[in-house]
């Protein structure tokens, strides 16, 4: 009885207590019953009827997402493992999509990926086999990879988690030729600002001595194997013109000299060869790295 098919109804057992399926499974009362489902999980464009969310017996969670490989799925992650983990111990869990196949099923690996401390591929197998039909698209594929990479949980410290919002904020950029609302949180505080726990390191303006952004906003790349450092790239911080423009130059807030260029939507190709988008960089030779006891407004 792992995989049963009830006419248009597809429905797949993938381990004690949890199920993976389409949407005609989560809208059949029937089959409902059938397989004693308590929680649903839905990710799709629509909701369930009330017809079902309003059972007295179910608990029901939606997040609306398309199936593309741009829509971020992986940000939901430990917000999916918590209702399947929860629902496993209090019931039976359904988890489906529109067809089973991708959205749901990326949920499903992730959660399986978690439990057993697998790898993307591990735990795709593991899936597969009990409903050959799943096939994550290759944006949820590459989400899968980098939840293993941040430990099995979501790490805004990560640098490539960073990486990932941002490349997710210039899609989005490249549509409405302005950085929506909902990914201004992706501009990072002005590091010269007096701060409760300030970071030793920084980078300041080689002229005016302005700090201009922490070691911890640099996102590294490497060439050939080796850490790049013939240009800095880093993350948007909010001194920096960045909200109303697509691409620009990056002048020192304090005395205007140039210390690089932004783009959200071309990027920019380090010396190194490397191509980096979205993109905002500062020259090398236009800072000073330094390390101070306090993130102050001091000359080191």
């Amino acid at each position: 009885m792992d995989d049963v098919q009830l006419g248009p109804v597809s429905i797949s057992m993938i381990e004690d207590n949890l199920y993976l399926g389409g949407l005609a499974a989560a809208k059949n009362l029937e089959v409902l019953k059938k397989y004693n489902i308590t929680h649903i999980l839905t990710i799709d464009i629509c909701p369930l009827p009330r017809t079902v969310t309003e059972q007295r017996n179910l608990v029901t969670r939606f997040i609306q997402l398309s199936d593309q490989p741009r829509e971020d799925l992986l940000s939901y992650f430990d917000e999916t493992d918590l209702f399947i983990n929860e629902g496993r111990e209090k019931g039976i869990v359904l988890v489906h999509c529109y067809f089973g196949v991708s959205r749901s099923a990326t949920v499903v690996i992730a959660h399986i990926m978690k439990k057993y401390q697998m790898s993307y591929f591990e735990a795709f197998d593991m899936v597969k086999a009990k409903r050959k039909i799943v096939f994550p698209n290759p944006g949820f594929v590459s989400q899968l990879k980098l939840y293993k990479d941040m430990g099995y949980q979501i790490d805004n410290r990560n640098m490539h988690y960073k990486i990932y919002k941002l490349s997710l904020a210039a899609f989005r950029v490249r549509k409405v030729k302005i950085l929506p609302q909902e990914f201004h949180y992706l501009i990072q505080p002005d590091p010269s600002l007096e701060q409760t726990e300030p970071e030793p390191n920084v980078y300041r303006c080689k002229k005016c001595r302005r700090i201009l952004a922490a070691e911890s906003n640099l996102l590294l790349h490497e060439s050939n194997g080796v850490v790049c450092k013939e240009t800095y790239f880093v993350e948007p911080i909010a001194w920096m013109n960045v909200l109303q423009e697509n691409q620009g130059k990056i002048l020192c807030p304090k005395c205007s000299t140039k210390l690089g260029s932004f783009s959200w939507i071309m990027g920019c190709q380090c010396p190194c060869g490397i191509q980096v988008a979205p993109a905002f960089y500062l020259t090398p030779s236009k800072v000073d790295f330094c390390n101070v006891v306090k993130n102050l407004e001091t000359t080191c």
